[in-house]
């Protein structure tokens, strides 16, 4: 049987197959998933040499659809909570692509927000997978952050040809990098999922008329981050002391 520390130490290892650290290299090189052997380019490893790649990484996500359906809540920082309590979600990886948005999406239809909430659910796990892990520090555009631009895209019905939706989608996902840029790195996906979630709850209202709930926000994840930056995240029990 694990003590507590023993198990803090196994949640606060990072690569899915032998717990490793990870490495980010500056350039892309070729590697092999060591789950399903596809090949392809990526510039994140484990110390070992061991990539997973984000299909992989991901494996189980579609749970989110069902989990979504069900919910009542009106609140998105809820709502995800429960997602990041699943086996599928890591403590950081490319899964809060999709249910950022994801958790969005229900708690604007439980609010009131008029949508069908399986086929935008189904769109936006299509989109949040089209964006890789990493992109937070490659990209310079957080994942989360894209998210909620997306999110914005779905219930406004933006395409690149679209006035008003095309800038409202823009200008959600910059004000949510902005306040993941406020705090700097370096990552965490539980704390960039929750700035850009309650700075979209802010946007909707604005600009939507819709009212979903927003409540404080308290980490519970902080013990299983080897990078948790403590006193600095707005969401660390320190902070609220």
């Amino acid at each position: 049987m694990q003590t507590k520390g023993q198990r803090n130490r196994v949640m606060k290892e990072e690569c899915l197959i032998c717990k490793a650290p990870l490495e980010y290299l500056e350039t892309d090189e070729l590697m092999e998933c060591a789950i399903c052997h596809k090949k392809e380019n990526s510039k994140t490893r484990c110390v070992n040499g061991h990539y997973v790649c984000n299909e992989c990484h991901t494996q189980g996500l579609d749970a989110v659809i069902g989990i979504c359906m069900k919910e009542t809540s009106k609140d998105p920082v809820v709502i995800i909570q429960k997602m990041m309590d699943m086996p599928f979600c890591h403590m950081h990886g490319p899964e809060h692509h999709v249910m950022v948005g994801a958790a969005l999406l229900t708690a604007y239809r439980n609010a009131g927000g008029e949508i069908d909430l399986r086929s935008a659910l189904t769109e936006m796990m299509s989109r949040g997978k089209s964006v890789p892990g990493g992109a937070c520090g490659f990209w310079g555009a957080c994942g989360a952050g894209i998210s909620t631009g997306m999110f914005i895209s779905i219930i406004s019905g933006s395409t690149p040809l679209e006035n008003e939706p095309f800038a409202l989608s823009h200008k959600m996902t910059a004000e949510s990098l902005e306040r993941i840029a406020g705090i700097g790195g370096p990552r965490c996906c539980k704390r960039d999922s929750y700035l850009s979630i309650l700075k979209a709850v802010d946007f909707v209202k604005e600009h939507f008329g819709i009212e979903m709930e927003k409540n404080e926000v308290i980490c519970r994840y902080s013990s299983m981050n080897n990078q948790c930056i403590g006193k600095r995240c707005p969401f660390s029990k320190a902070s609220h002391k």
